[in-house]
């Protein structure tokens, strides 16, 4: 069995993951604009030269956090998709349900909101998340109804405007929580809503062949 590296080592080898750890909470909570590399060089218990070593700009930090809490999962939804056998609405809630288990009910659910807030305000980050993130997913949406349609198991439909009508839900459900939940004396019963949703697109989804 090889020796532990020494203390100091594991913990510069593990600085960067507790920078975007830090950084997710501070972008989450503050927003993109209002969050300084010296609060999350703070957070993190490091210098602000320190989190230099690692990331150039708070630009290349937000995509880094992108990079290790969100891109993973699509790339898992890929993986589910290229493996599924079984029913089109099938893969759908699967694809929808790990998306959910892995941001919906983690620290980075809170993202989806910060993009809608300042995207316009950092294009160049709005468009890191587009092609990473928003792109690949609604390429797997519009596969798995493709994939339905074909099949007869999905009534024909226009797939751009359903991938829309399919994701509103989940990412409105998510702005909420993130904004106007404060104002709610309890918090709404996140799995009931994805169930309901499920359903309906169950039946609004429904072809000639089922």
């Amino acid at each position: 069995m090889s020796a532990s590296p020494p203390a100091r080592k594991r913990r510069k080898e593990a600085r960067p993951s507790e920078l975007t750890t830090a950084a997710l909470s501070l972008f989450v909570e503050k927003g993109f604009a209002a969050t300084r590399l010296e609060d999350v060089a703070l957070s993190a218990g490091v210098s602000k030269g320190t989190l230099y070593l690692y990331f150039d700009s708070k630009e290349a930090l937000f995509k880094a956090v992108i990079q290790e809490g969100i891109v993973p999962v699509v790339a898992e939804n890929e993986a589910i998709a290229a493996q599924h056998s079984g029913s089109s609405f099938d893969l759908l809630e699967k694809l929808l349900g790990n998306w959910w288990s892995k941001i919906g009910q983690t620290r980075l659910a809170g993202i989806p909101k910060l993009m809608v807030a300042e995207a316009r305000n950092f294009p160049d980050v709005a468009l890191f998340y587009y092609e990473n993130v928003i792109k690949r997913g609604r390429a797997l949406v519009g596969a798995a109804l493709e994939r339905g349609m074909a099949s007869g198991e999905f009534r024909r439909m226009d797939v751009e405007t359903t991938i829309d009508v399919i994701i509103a839900p989940i990412l409105m459900l998510l702005i909420w929580r993130f904004s106007m939940a404060c104002c709610q004396n309890s918090e709404g019963d996140s799995g009931l809503y994805l169930q309901i949703h499920m359903d309906l697109l169950r039946q609004g989804l429904r072809g000639s062949q089922v």
